[in-house]
């Protein structure tokens, strides 16, 4: 009888010591959580298939996401700048640009000899027209400047001067290993700042990329590019030119665990190690 108690007791321990035991849960090195196809993956460059675009994408978050160039995927699918794209449009990653629709097919040259075709007579030479006294010229006010209905556009290919994006501790580094972290972690809390790490134009803001979150992508030059995810609020819109330094959007925890700003930087579509670029702290 003593037996069969003990044994009642030690079930009745068991399930409860599992019971009030948390549950483990594995995050990646980006913050989100393990399995779920976010920013531990090293971004590969896709190069089968197509991507139809949705509601908010650009040609530079397509990019982003397959691991692209975006001037070589623009080319392969005869995408002209500044890089319009429309819902529904089907993205070729196979490197084979789509047929143009509605595009009138060159014709065939012909060996054949044409029948020879009537001479036109030369056309009779005409007098000059009869010139008029000019009417002294008017005063007339400057034109007004106008405003430019799309920013400064950023080119050239050179190096860019970088500057830290947020002022906390480093909490994991860039990793260079095929399932390696794209960029680094900053530390933070609710609303600190996150600033543009050079100038540039924005070229996408929203949170249609697993694993990011609420995310700005920066265009520096025909060259760079710059990321800030996990972003809480975002200060800024698509198109719109920023300066080095300048507040961007406010550090959150959207598509992770924990207040940081994850920050990458991508040279012709590849990520590169951000602290091989930025200030030395002191």
């Amino acid at each position: 009888m003593r037996r069969l108690a003990g044994l009642a007791l030690l079930v009745l321990c068991s399930a409860g010591c599992a019971a009030n035991q948390a549950p483990v849960v594995e995050y990646d090195a980006s913050g989100a959580r393990s399995g779920t196809g976010t920013l531990s993956s090293r971004p590969s460059q896709v190069t089968q298939g197509s991507h139809t675009v949705v509601r908010g994408d650009t040609l530079f978050s397509i990019a982003w996401r397959y691991g692209w160039d975006y001037r070589e995927l623009a080319a392969a699918n005869n995408i002209s700048a500044p890089f319009t794209i429309r819902p529904g449009q089907e993205i070729r990653l196979d490197r084979r640009a789509p047929a143009t629709a509605g595009r009138p097919a060159s014709p065939p040259a012909s060996t054949a000899q044409r029948p020879p075709q009537p001479q036109t007579p030369a056309p009779t030479p005409q007098q000059p027209p009869r010139q008029t006294p000019a009417s002294p010229p008017q005063a007339s006010s400057p034109p007004a400047a106008s405003t430019p209905s799309t920013p400064p556009r950023v080119a050239g290919t050179g190096d860019v001067q970088w500057r830290w994006p947020a002022s906390g501790d480093l909490l994991s580094r860039f990793s260079a290993q095929q399932a390696g972290q794209t960029g680094i972690r900053i530390a933070g809390r609710d609303g600190d700042p996150v600033v543009a790490a050079a100038a540039g134009v924005v070229v996408y803001r929203g949170n249609g990329l697993t694993g990011y979150g609420n995310l700005l992508i920066v265009k520096h030059n025909d060259r760079w590019l710059s990321a800030y995810a996990h972003n809480d609020s975002m200060l800024v819109r698509e198109g719109d030119s920023v300066d080095a330094g300048q507040r961007i959007a406010t550090m959150g925890a959207t598509g992770t665990f924990r207040t940081q700003l994850h920050f990458e930087i991508r040279r012709d579509g590849q990520p590169v190690d951000p602290l091989t670029l930025l200030p030395r702290r002191s």
